[in-house]
């Protein structure tokens, strides 16, 4: 097994220290273990995005910035407004 440096900022440092006294693994099982986690949701979100990508942009006549102005969008369709009875 190869050796690797790596320079941390004191707070990631304390957080992985003390997780390693705590569940009494060593620093670098440990670091190696988040970056294998790290690997593996990566590779799920990037699963879940296959999974819908035919369904990305499949709703035709939305405005093309309808995520940065959801708000105004909706109350321009009149969606949450009291309806008469």
């Amino acid at each position: 097994m190869k050796t690797l440096t790596v320079r941390l900022p004191e707070s990631l440092l304390a957080q992985i220290e003390a997780e390693s006294r705590r569940r009494r693994v060593s620093k670098s099982d440990l670091v190696r273990e988040r970056l294998t986690q790290t690997r593996k949701a990566r590779r799920a979100r990037s699963s879940l995005l296959d999974a819908i990508a035919d369904i990305v942009g499949s709703v035709d006549r939305l405005p093309r910035d309808l995520s940065a102005r959801t708000k105004k969008y909706l109350k321009s369709t009149g969606y949450g407004s009291k309806r008469a009875r």
